[in-house]
């Protein structure tokens, strides 16, 4: 009865020790300093006793500002720290560990941001995913932001603050790379705010937009949030996008990866696209696209008809053919001419394929233009997505997202969520083979796994289990990264989100 109760532990189990303390820790009859001893060597987190160390080393420095001696001292144990983790990543997988990462207004804090920085170094972290764009904001100083959106602190007295820039510094100091992390379609609420925002965000062909659709999309979190999606066919979008992206590269980071590269997803029957309605191909700049790849002018007004009325009837078809006798069947991009003229539901299905190959586009086409000035500097670009994003679903669904991740370049870095939850491995592995098995050869794939170490978080398992997991089923993946640092300890993340600068 009490064994039956319990969480089914993965069915990889492929070192009978290690399966023996997961088995322990699933139970929670480990203390934290038990649950900690079971962590796998890979892992390279230091001990209790180093962390101490370190941020009494610190404490003195920050305490003693101007003392050459303490701030030596500092540094010197920063760069022991450092050098250890390079060792202890070069011998164990993965090579590469990442931590995703969310700064606040007192991070500005003196000392903050060296805090923040060793316990990322000592829990084995050797690459950090910094969040520089999401709701609406931005991680530069407010007296430097030439782009469309506020600054993350812009509390007065700081304005030449760069959190960006100091968080790259402090990274770097510890052997760690840190990467901008950036929203790309999801230009957040006060965008919308903007008095020429109505000619940009993506529209349903009901009218909609992101924010007044009836189920927003839900985050990893749970909560509801006000997403608001931009058409990427936009020019005053792209470029919006490409002066940020301009903006936050000055600050040279190690590589860029960009999220949200996608349209919006609601809830219950919003979740599948099945109609052209349910397109967010309706703003102005989207249509315009979708017209143009029309190639004589019955095709172009069989498209005009299609999303104006969801459907082309034998009437349409016929009044069409004789509004433009000249054209002897309609022709778009993606069509071969045929001999016969086609029939109304075929022809209607050519339409349903050419409105999901125009959605999917806007996507690649925006992705492009954001990725060309990284890889100009010559840094990593990665491309942050949902492995069931781009599902078919039944004869003619598609996953209300359509999130073309199968045709993002090879030569990008692949980051798929592997966030789904379902009482085991099961689900998580399923999503990352699925991504193996589509991905070219040659394709750089960085799994990210959402929890934490040693204990279910939101439903997740603990890190170890997926980390073992992955390492036995992939082997070849050398670089993983973990959602997110607010999770390692919420209590401190609480106190660092809702601190006030005075």
């Amino acid at each position: 009865m009490f064994i039956n109760s319990l969480r089914v532990l993965p069915s990889l189990c492929f070192r009978s020790f290690l399966c023996c303390n997961l088995g322990v820790v699933a139970l929670g009859l480990l203390s934290p300093m038990r649950i900690r001893a079971a962590l796998p060597p890979s892992s390279c987190q230091v001990s209790d006793d180093t962390i101490a160390r370190l941020s009494t080393f610190r404490q003195v420095a920050i305490q003693g500002e101007d003392d050459a001696i303490a701030q030596t001292e500092y540094r010197d144990q920063q760069r022991q720290l450092a050098d250890q983790l390079r060792t202890c990543r070069n011998q164990n997988w993965p090579q590469t560990q990442a931590i995703w990462l969310r700064l606040y207004p007192c991070d500005v804090r003196p000392g903050k941001l060296d805090e923040i920085f060793d316990r990322i170094l000592s829990k084995g972290y050797n690459q950090v995913y910094l969040e520089v764009f999401s709701d609406g904001q931005v991680l530069l100083p407010s007296q430097d932001n030439a782009t469309a959106w506020s600054s993350v602190l812009w509390q007065p007295g700081y304005e030449k603050q760069d959190l960006l820039a100091e968080a790259i510094a402090k990274g770097r100091a510890r052997g760690i790379k840190v990467y901008s992390w950036m929203f790309a379609l999801n230009f957040g609420y006060t965008y919308s705010l903007r008095p020429d925002a109505a000619q940009v965000l993506a529209r349903n062909g009901r009218g909609q937009t992101s924010l007044s659709f009836g189920s927003p999309d839900i985050t990893t979190t749970g909560a509801a949030s006000n997403e608001t999606f931009v058409d990427p066919y936009s020019p005053q979008a792209q470029r919006d996008y490409y002066t940020l992206v301009q903006a936050i590269l000055k600050r040279q980071p190690d590589g860029v990866l960009f999220d949200y590269v996608r349209y919006p997803r609601g809830v219950g029957s919003a979740t599948i696209a099945s109609k052209v309605q349910d397109l967010w191909l309706y703003g102005g700049a989207s249509q315009e696209a979708l017209s143009s790849r029309a190639q004589n002018s019955r095709g172009r007004e069989l498209i005009r008809r299609y999303l104006a009325q969801g459907f082309v009837s034998a009437t349409d078809a016929t009044a069409i053919a004789s509004q433009y006798p000249q054209d002897k069947e309609p022709l778009w991009e993606g069509q071969t001419p045929t001999t016969t003229p086609s029939t109304n539901e075929p022809l209607q299905s050519q339409l349903w394929r050419l409105s999901i190959a125009h959605a999917f586009q806007g996507v690649l086409d925006f992705l492009a233009m954001a990725t060309l000035p990284v890889q100009q500097r010559g840094i990593p670009a990665g491309a942050v997505f949902f492995p069931d994003g781009n599902q078919t679903i039944g004869a003619q669904g598609y996953d209300a997202r359509l999130q073309p991740w199968d045709q993002f370049p090879s030569a990008m870095e692949w980051h798929p969520m592997a966030y789904s939850t379902c009482g085991d491995m099961s689900c998580i592995v399923a999503e990352i083979q699925r991504v193996m098995a589509k991905a070219p050869p040659g394709t750089q794939i960085i799994p990210a796994l959402a929890g934490t170490w040693g204990a279910w978080f939101n439903e997740h398992p603990p890190l170890e289990w997926q980390m073992l997991t992955l390492q036995q089923m992939s082997p070849q993946i050398n670089a993983v990264s973990h959602f997110a640092f607010s999770w390692q300890d919420e209590a401190y993340e609480r106190d660092r989100k809702t601190c006030r600068l005075r």
